[in-house]
């Protein structure tokens, strides 16, 4: 294997097709202000780098970094890439990762709008992200002991598991199909409109009008705190171990809930059983 070490790159394609390559302690950055570094490049071990230029990692396969920096201007940082291992990383600029598969990402700082878009097989543990749109339509992830702050996460993605996740959002998991979200804490309105076979366990749930037009949606042993309008024209099977403001119109199934403000029900086609009963509720 090739090492390249503190060096100073900034021309166009600078290591372009590149193979069996280390990369140690180089800044791409400068005057030249080339794009796509490492382009079409595979098995390449990256550490402690600082990325100033725009598309380095394009096309790749087989790819670890570490240590590293990409900033503001390190725009859309991984596309098209296969196989790769990203640790202890702050990844700052627009649209990072997108359209990648096999990606393993632990102890990041994303910061990144438009984070992740059609990926596949994405797995983050001890990971904080700052994102909108995050992770839209992608599917396959793993994430554990994640923090996002962002608005429209995880919409469209499918076939997800989340465990001991903390999301603070809006409008999050619209349009998910077959997720399972466990031992996490998601707040934000809107949660999970028109999802299907979404199932949350043991998770704390807050904000307005959460888990409506669903289908195939179960809670098992879950909060939902200050959430009003819960569940309208949803097919839900749920067992909440504390009060909720108000349920309306749930369409079908069964919600088992230790106290509710509010049971709103103005639609003929609500058929959903609603069972007040702290007994049958584990607290």
């Amino acid at each position: 294997m090739d090492f390249i070490e503190n060096k100073t790159l900034d021309e166009e394609r600078a290591l372009y097709g590149s193979q069996e390559l280390t990369v140690r302690n180089c800044s791409f950055n400068g005057p030249a202000d080339g794009e796509s570094a490492f382009k079409e490049s595979r098995d390449l071990t990256v550490e402690n780098c600082f990325f100033n230029l725009r598309y380095p990692f394009w096309h790749d396969s087989g790819v670890t970094i570490s240590g590293s920096e990409m900033t503001e201007l390190c725009r859309a940082a991984l596309w098209y890439s296969q196989n790769v291992e990203i640790w202890d990383t702050r990844l700052h600029g627009i649209k990072a990762l997108r359209e990648c598969g096999e990606i393993r990402m632990r102890d990041c700082h994303i910061v990144s709008p438009e984070f992740g878009w059609f990926c596949r097989g994405v797995e983050m543990a001890d990971v904080y992200a700052e994102s909108e749109y995050f992770m839209m339509r992608s599917r396959n992830l793993r994430f554990k002991d994640v923090t996002l702050k962002g608005k429209y996460s995880f919409q469209y993605i499918e076939d997800s598991v989340f465990e001991s996740c903390t999301f603070d959002t809006k409008d999050a998991f619209w349009h998910a199909r077959n997720i399972t979200v466990r031992n996490s804490t998601v707040k934000g309105e809107y949660l999970a409109w028109y999802c299907e076979n979404a199932t949350f366990e043991n998770c704390k749930i807050l904000g307005t009008q959460p888990l409506c037009y669903c289908k195939g949606l179960k809670l098992v042993n879950c909060q939902m705190i200050d959430t009003d309008l819960s569940f309208e024209k949803s097919e839900v099977e749920a067992s909440l171990t504390a009060p909720i403001l108000s349920i309306k119109n749930p369409l079908s199934g069964h919600i088992c809930v230790p106290g509710v403000e509010e049971i709103i029900r103005d639609d003929p086609a609500s058929q959903g059983e609603i069972i007040v009963c702290k007994e049958c509720c584990r607290v």
